[in-house]
């Protein structure tokens, strides 16, 4: 984590909270906030009030005068009552307000993690955009907490100071010093006192920003890792991985418990500081009034309101030392959705040279005329592809020669391309990955994803099913479970392939959408696609040679490891990332098989 200037920190924290208060709720935000301010300035007065009842409450027991003891009793009720009723709705309004905040920000940030495929194409970044499900649900929440807080009390401060200081001015009276008189001496002291506190508070608990960054982000990868088991329990299984995974899990928790013990320690000495510092403040202004008292120019209530009034304007001048911990989580905050921010705005703005049109014939076509990997190197040179609608092709090639990156740029997904794609207007497309996407959710909503707001016939679905080896699965249509842990993968991409014939694309795209199954079973699906989408083009990648006679032609990617691949080069308008480079878990193949040996030749077609 850089270290961020306050300036450059509050300029992220404006460019962070400025669009929910000119949206659409910013009259109601304002409202709630006004109130919310009104009632803290009220505590405020309660406090100058409190300050003048210490005075005639000691001064009526040091007088013995219990009539006026009495009466102040009734006073301290009224003004104890007034402070209850605000505290309580101070709270609740400033709930109602964080809450409201929170769904507007979070629905800010899950539109554009989830709008121009940024949650896909902010994974092909660093570090800078890790864990983005915890920066949501997460920092979003700690953001707007702290922010309130931390301005409210800044508030608070600011107004009792300007409250209690003219106060404490008039009750200090003039010391005299080695011949020099100090009017106002308890303020002088206040401030000196505040100012020495604040700075030491800086010293000792600057660590602590860096500490809560990677903290959260550190309980992040933790709590990321055994959900990614819990998503392939199976494959696991199958390999006897627990002692592996144990020991990965037991890897990401060491970093959470180191970092947390460096927090304890460093917390440690900064509240061995802030309770020092706080319990001396309880006795230090009566022993530097004591003078006055003991000379007789002021009585006990004098004393007393004297202490009350410099507790509150030096608790007001040391807001910073009291609030220090919880500035340290906000400024870590601030900068995780600001790096989060930033990485969303630099994944919406990839891809433009990869332009969608309509075509004016009745063919999908596209014409590459370069493919990059995100390092800037060169994936594929020039490429042209033609699909007439019922056409169907096979896409073939070496492992790791960029077929299923090929898919990502039809599909529009992949922002290292440049070129073009026209598709026929009012024609739908549908991809279907190796390993289907299941949704949790029941039977049929997983059997109709992506399109959950279609109506369909529930016997069509039933039917679909059935005919693609799964009537078993009829009589719990309605049910949900965990299907991608219940069906193995070749039942998984059965229901896809069930999933294909009730959506009915004009245009279909498999990226070895049946390596799971057996050639027979594979061959009776791909009749039900011919059969029952005979006028939909179908694009599929794919290795067994079986496919071949499913399919009218072939293209066939060819890998010349003879010839070196061009070196990381940025492209105009395609900049390497400064990042370290992290594939996304989609990008299986190539990930692991792109060798710097490698280089493409063009398709080459044959019937």
């Amino acid at each position: 984590m850089p270290e961020t200037s306050l300036k450059a920190l509050f300029g992220e924290f404006f460019a962070i909270a400025k669009p929910y208060w000119k949206s659409a709720e910013r009259y109601g935000a304002w409202l709630l906030l006004a109130v919310i301010v009104g009632l803290n300035l009220f505590q405020v007065y309660l406090s100058v009030q409190f300050n003048q009842w210490n005075n005639a409450f000691y001064n009526a027991l040091q007088n013995k005068q219990l009539d006026v003891f009495w009466h102040q009793l009734l006073v301290f009720s009224g003004l104890a009552a007034a402070f209850i009723a605000t505290a309580v709705y101070q709270y609740y309004l400033n709930q109602m307000l964080q809450i409201r905040w929170r769904r507007w920000m979070t629905d800010q940030f899950l539109e554009r993690w989830m709008g121009n495929q940024a949650y896909y194409r902010i994974q092909l970044k660093g570090q800078a955009s890790d864990n983005p499900d915890q920066r949501i649900a997460d920092d979003v929440r700690l953001f707007i907490s702290y922010s309130l807080s931390l301005g409210l009390g800044l508030l608070s401060s600011v107004v009792t100071l300007l409250s209690f200081v003219a106060i404490l001015w008039g009750l200090s009276g003039t010391l005299t010093v080695a011949g020099y008189a100090i009017p106002g001496y308890m303020v002088w002291v206040a401030l000196v006192y505040a100012v020495v506190g604040s700075y030491l508070v800086q010293f000792f608990g600057k660590p602590l920003i860096r500490l809560n960054f990677d903290q959260q982000r550190y309980e992040a990868d933790f709590r990321f890792s055994m959900a990614r088991l819990r998503e392939n329990t199976e494959a696991v299984a199958f390999y006897g991985g627990e002692k592996d995974e144990t020991g990965h899990f037991r890897e990401r928790f060491s970093h959470v418990f180191s970092n947390w013990w460096a927090i304890m320690k460093r917390q440690k000495t900064l509240i061995w500081f802030q309770s020092g510092y706080n319990q001396l403040a309880i006795i230090f202004p009566v022993l530097a009034a004591a003078p006055r008292y003991f000379s007789g120019a002021i009585q006990l209530g004098g004393l007393m309101q004297t202490a009350s009034a410099f507790g509150q304007v030096q608790g007001a001048m040391s807001w910073f030392v009291g609030a220090y911990t919880d500035f340290a989580e906000w400024r870590a905050t601030v900068q995780r959705l600001s790096q989060f921010r930033k990485a969303l705005a630099l994944a919406g703005a990839e891809g433009g040279e990869l332009g969608f049109g309509n075509a004016t014939a009745s063919e999908l076509t596209a014409d590459i005329a370069e493919v990059r990997l995100p390092d800037g190197a060169l994936l594929h040179p020039s490429l042209t592809l033609a699909l007439a609608p019922g056409e169907r092709v096979l896409l073939t090639g070496p492992s790791g020669a960029g077929k299923s990156t090929l898919l990502r740029v039809l599909a529009g997904i992949w922002p290292y391309a440049r070129g073009n794609i026209l598709i026929p207007a009012g024609t739908r497309t549908l991809f279907l990955p190796q390993k289907p996407y299941l949704p949790v959710g029941s039977l049929k909503d997983v059997l109709i994803y992506p399109e959950r707001e279609r109506a369909f016939d529930e016997a069509a679905l039933k039917e679909a099913l059935s005919a693609c080896g799964l009537g078993e699965l009829v009589p719990r249509l309605q049910e949900t479970a965990p299907w991608h842990l219940q069906l193995s993968l070749g039942e998984q991409q059965r229901l896809a392939f069930a999933r294909a014939l009730l959506l009915k694309p004009d245009w279909l795209f498999l990226d070895e959408a049946s390596s799971a199954l057996d050639e027979a079973a594979e061959a009776q699906l791909y009749g039900l696609l011919s059969a029952r989408l005979a006028r939909s083009g179908i694009l599929s990648v794919g290795h067994r040679s079986s496919l071949a006679s499913l399919h009218s032609r072939t293209l066939t990617l060819a890998a010349l490891l003879t010839q070196p691949r061009e070196p990381a080069v940025p492209s105009a308008g395609h900049a390497a990332p400064q990042d370290a480079v992290h594939m996304a878990p989609q990008a299986d193949a190539i990930a692991g098989a792109y060798q710097p040996a490698a280089a493409f030749s063009p398709l080459s077609d044959k019937a």
